[in-house]
């Protein structure tokens, strides 16, 4: 099935997405998860450039951050590529292999195109990864809930794994896909938070993972 294999010697990568407070950057630093995310999308947890430009500035340099857009003009993508504020771009909106392609002819970066899993999306060659997330048909991405695992295809790409993933079944999510890297979101959260010991917790499982026989 799809991209099943054993977790010996697994180091599955970690993204906490929606970072939007101070107390945020605090709790991603102390936990050292791979990546992060900053959403310049619709969302509750939205940030402008302005305010990215703060939390980046407090990032531990070890983290890479990649900014979140729905169908994004290129251009303000690359501004922020430019500032320094994001080293990756995670599409989640109709954007084409040409869009993926223009974006990446002008500048040095890697992109993670959002695939709605089930569904007939075209998965872009010209994509480094591909992240499979809930379908939903109002909602381009963090519904907090899961989906049935086993439509994601056999694919060639690394890919993120995302959609209400939370503690209590993260551990089984990676055993069942077997992604490059999970994205959490939601599952990180208290009340539209990100929890400290919510993100301490999911770290320590998923890195534990790979000492499991």
């Amino acid at each position: 099935m799809n991209n099943v294999s054993t977790l010996k010697d697994k180091n599955v990568k970690i993204k906490i997405c929606g970072l939007f407070r101070e107390d945020d950057i605090v709790a991603v630093n102390s936990t050292l998860p791979d990546f992060i995310g900053f959403i310049f999308a619709k969302s509750p947890r939205r940030v402008d450039f302005e305010l990215a430009k703060k939390l980046k500035t407090n990032l531990d340099e070890k983290i890479q951050t990649a900014g979140v857009f729905v169908n994004e003009k290129i251009e303000n993508i690359l501004k922020l590529y430019e500032a320094k504020i994001i080293d990756i771009v995670q599409l989640h909106g109709d954007e084409d292999e040409k869009y993926i392609e223009t974006l990446k002819n002008r500048a040095d970066l890697k992109v993670i195109k959002s695939i709605k899993a089930g569904t007939q999306q075209v998965l872009p060659e010209n994509a480094d990864w591909i992240l499979f997330d809930t379908p939903s048909e109002k909602l381009r991405g963090g519904t907090g809930k899961t989906f049935d695992w086993g439509l994601i295809p056999k694919i060639n790409k690394p890919v993120f794994l995302a959609g209400g993933l939370n503690y209590a079944n993260v551990k089984k999510a990676i055993n069942t896909v077997n992604p490059f890297a999970v994205d959490i979101n939601s599952g990180a959260e208290t009340n539209g938070h990100k929890d400290f010991q919510k993100i301490s917790d999911i770290i320590k499982l998923i890195r534990g993972l790979k000492n499991e026989q």
